[in-house]
């Protein structure tokens, strides 16, 4: 059966406001980012799921409490759904590194997997793991709906690999993904997959 998969990367960091990138760091949430996670809570409750699951990292953990919270769910924590390690660019922004490494910089613009940042995870192995814990949880919940908390790099990498996109082109193709925006992605028991909707906002107003 069909499983319908609601992705959503988590809400604001201090980092994420200034273009920082995150990674595997455990970054909190700032104001916006736990209005937002509120909003999601606010949309699951309208749109009710039969699971939550999220990231283990801690902005993913609290963006998912509040919709825990409104259907009466536990969270079940997926390591496989981590965001992917940028190497020395944790806690920096690509206008930084680029200052320091133009020719590096360059090259990660150009195919961001072949040339990813010193240091950093393999773009295609954090793709592989984020499709591996996608298809076991559909495989848990066939024929269900599940709320999938997560990152920006992460799903987007990993959209492309089910929809047989190239991986390099992850940040032409999906530019980013938007704060507790909900991307609708269906899989189906032979291992296809189909995108229903890509940074629906829960909210109007959602900033």
């Amino acid at each position: 059966m069909t499983t319908t998969l609601l992705l959503a990367r988590h809400g604001q960091t201090v980092w994420h406001a200034e273009n920082r990138y995150a990674g595997v760091s455990d970054i909190a949430l700032t104001d916006t980012g736990r209005a937002q996670a509120e909003a999601l809570g606010r949309w699951a409750a309208a749109h009710p799921v039969d699971a939550i699951r999220t990231s283990p990292l801690s902005r993913a953990v609290a963006t998912a409490d509040p919709a825990c919270r409104a259907l009466g769910l536990t969270p079940r924590i997926e390591p496989d759904l981590r965001e992917c390690d940028f190497g020395v660019v944790e806690g920096r922004t690509l206008a930084e590194f680029e200052a320091e490494d133009p020719e590096w910089a360059a090259a990660y613009r150009a195919d961001p997997v072949a040339h990813s940042f010193p240091g950093a995870e393999d773009p295609t192995a954090a793709a592989a793991r984020g499709v591996r814990a996608l298809r076991e949880i559909a495989a848990a919940h066939p024929g269900g709906r599940v709320l999938v908390v997560a990152h920006n790099t992460l799903l987007r990498l990993v959209l492309c690999n089910l929809l047989s996109i190239p991986e390099r082109e992850y940040r032409r193709v999906f530019p980013r993904l938007r704060n507790a925006a909900i991307s609708e992605l269906r899989l189906r028991p032979d291992g296809s997959a189909a995108l229903l909707s890509l940074n629906v906002p829960c909210e109007p107003d959602l900033p």
